[in-house]
Order: C-alpha cells, then structure tokens, then sequence
C-alpha cells in the first residue's frame, strides 16, 4: 500500500508518545496535584485543538446539541476519570506498574463488551483476556498472588485498576458515538473533561496553593495537552484511516514496551522479574486475541 511507511511512522510516534505519559506524570509528582494536571491538561489541549476543529465544529453543532449529555459522559469518564486515576496512581506506584497495568484494557474492554453489548468472545480471545488478567495480576501483587487473596494491594495499584475500568468503558462507550467530525469529537469531550474537573481543581488550589503547578508542573501539562492529548490522538486516527484498524490496532500493543523503558531510563526505575513475566503474559494475551479477532469466524 502507497506510503504505508509513513503509516508506521505515525503509530509508532503514537505508542511512544502514549508511552511517555505515565512517564511525564511521574515526573509531575510534587510539582503538581494530579486533579489540577488533569483540569489543566484538557483545558490546554481543547484550546490547541479549537482552531483546527472550528470549522467543523460549526457543521456539527446540531449532532452535537442533541447529543451533548453522551459527550459530556465520555470526557467525565474516559478522559477526566481516566488521568485522574492514572495521575493520582503515579503517586503511589512506579510507572513501570501503571504501564504494564494499562496493557490489561482489552481484556476489560472485551469483558464489558461480553457484559454490556453481549457480544461473545471467540476461545483465542477469551483465553487472551486470562492472560492479560493475569499479567496485571502478577504486577499488583507483586509476584505474590497471596496478596491479592488478603486484598493487600498497593494503593497506587488500586487506583489505575480504576483507571483501566474508566478508559475501557469509554472506549466501549464509543461504539454508541454520535456521527460527527474527529476533531469536534475531541474538542468537545476535551472541554467537558475540563469543565467537569473545575469546581473541584478551584477547591483543591484554594485547600492547597500547591496543588499549582511549578515551572516543571506546567511543563508536564503542555506536554500532556499537546502530544498525549492532541498530536497523537491525531496521528493514530490518520495511521488508522491509511492501513485499517484491525492494522494500527496492533500498534497499541507497543505502549506498554515504550512506556517500561522509559520509565527504566528516564526514571532510573527498577525493572523487577515478575514485570518481565507480566509483559509477556500481556503482550502475549493481547497478541492471542488479536489474532483470534482476525480470523474468520
């Protein structure tokens, strides 16, 4: 296919950029409340995006009057709930735990999928659900299944756990998405993740002047507007529509190798033997069920 090359570029920019985030919101603690980062990220990237997304904002403002309560939902949940899970984990857990955590979503989109849509998952995709499942597990626990069993979980465990839950249910959410533009999509839910978040950052900056952010703190928001929120969102729509999902799907699975060795490098993290048998049963869940998904039924 014609600049195919090109395709591979964008998504794996993608991967690395959805890698770094939990890196960049490592960096953001103490610098930054993670509340004010989640408000202020959506803040900026709705800004970015708006003169790029106005023109179509203006064709779509009748599907996006009639809709408005779904989208409000979507950017409360999937963007709001998500980071400010994620954000707030990162103050409790290493980055190498909250990425190889966030390659547990397809099993649990899959499973609400099954709960929600009824839609029934072939064998290789249930049995690549067990072993994303139990690859977030190995992590969580820590290599030590007992402490799931006695419900000793570290904090910061628990709440991307949540995570996971806000962002797949958004993402299962999306197949109900109302027929409009990308960029009015984005805009509009960005904004909604920011006006949800506003009354409560308001309360945690007057609480806590700082929960503010510092000079390092606004560096981490920009970045996580910017390319997290808006250039890759961007770059992974454009790679999909020039090989296809079921293609640039696949991509998503790199997230959690970029993001482990960033978080090795950049953070001078420990990368413990139970993360490395988490990976692989991650990976190698996700690569089963994508590989079931493409088969003929």
């Amino acid at each position: 296919m014609p600049h195919a090359w090109f395709a591979y570029v964008l998504l794996i920019g993608t991967a690395m950029t959805w890698g770094a985030n939990a890196v960049a919101g490592k960096f953001a603690v103490g610098h930054v409340d993670p509340l004010v980062l989640t408000h202020l990220r959506w803040g900026v990237a709705s800004l970015a995006a708006l003169p790029f997304a106005w023109p179509h904002l203006r064709h779509d403002w009748p599907v996006i009057r009639r809709h408005l309560p779904l989208l409000a939902a979507y950017g409360a949940v999937g963007f709001a709930g998500f980071n400010l899970a994620l954000y707030s984990a990162l103050n409790h857990t290493s980055a190498v735990n909250v990425v190889i955590e966030q390659a547990g979503m397809p099993g649990v989109i899959l499973a609400l999928s099954f709960l929600f849509l009824r839609q029934r998952p072939r064998a290789g995709q249930l049995a690549g659900f067990v072993m994303t499942v139990a690859g977030v597990a190995v992590v969580v626990s820590a290599g030590e299944p007992a402490r799931l069993l006695a419900l000793s979980l570290n904090r910061g465990d628990a709440l991307m756990l949540v995570a996971i839950v806000c962002y797949s249910a958004y993402a299962v959410a999306l197949r109900r998405r109302p027929a409009m533009h990308w960029l009015s999509f984005i805009v509009v839910i960005a904004a909604a993740a920011w006006l949800v978040t506003l009354p409560i950052a308001v309360w945690q900056v007057a609480a806590d002047p700082a929960a503010w952010p510092d000079q390092r703190g606004w560096l981490v928001v920009v970045f996580a507007a910017l390319l997290p929120g808006v250039l890759a969102q961007a770059a992974f729509i454009r790679g999909t529509e020039m090989i296809g999902a079921n293609r640039a799907g696949l991509f998503i699975n790199l997230v959690p190798l970029f993001g482990t060795g960033f978080s090795v490098l950049l953070l001078g993290e420990t990368f413990h033997g139970f993360h490395a048998a988490a990976l692989a049963l991650v990976l190698g869940g996700i690569a089963l069920a994508e590989r079931s998904r493409g088969a003929a039924p």
